[in-house]
């Protein structure tokens, strides 16, 4: 089984479907990325460096805004991306 899942091909991270320790190497798209801090199951990892206010892609959908520069491998979650679904008062970029 996949310990990862990276349905799209516009993903910038993907889901764990196990805890990573800081440090664990994992593979996603041929490329090795280093885990920068200690992830639980079924949270997100950066695959690449997401820039402070770029849009954050997971399963071909955008679930968030960049609240600060995001480094590949680094755990993505509440402190870092600011939802943008089901806001009324945000419009999302297609």
């Amino acid at each position: 089984m996949n310990k990862i899942l990276k349905i799209n091909e516009i993903d910038n991270v993907v889901t764990t479907t196990e805890a990573f320790k800081k440090g664990a190497i994992i593979e996603v798209d041929g490329r090795e990325i280093t885990v920068n801090a200690d992830i639980p199951r079924f949270h997100k990892i950066a695959i690449v460096d997401i820039p402070k206010g770029e849009l954050v892609y997971k399963y071909g959908q955008v679930i968030g805004d960049a609240l600060e520069d995001i480094k590949a491998g680094d755990h993505v979650h509440v402190y870092n991306i600011e939802s943008t679904r089901g806001r009324g008062d945000k419009e999302v970029a297609q």
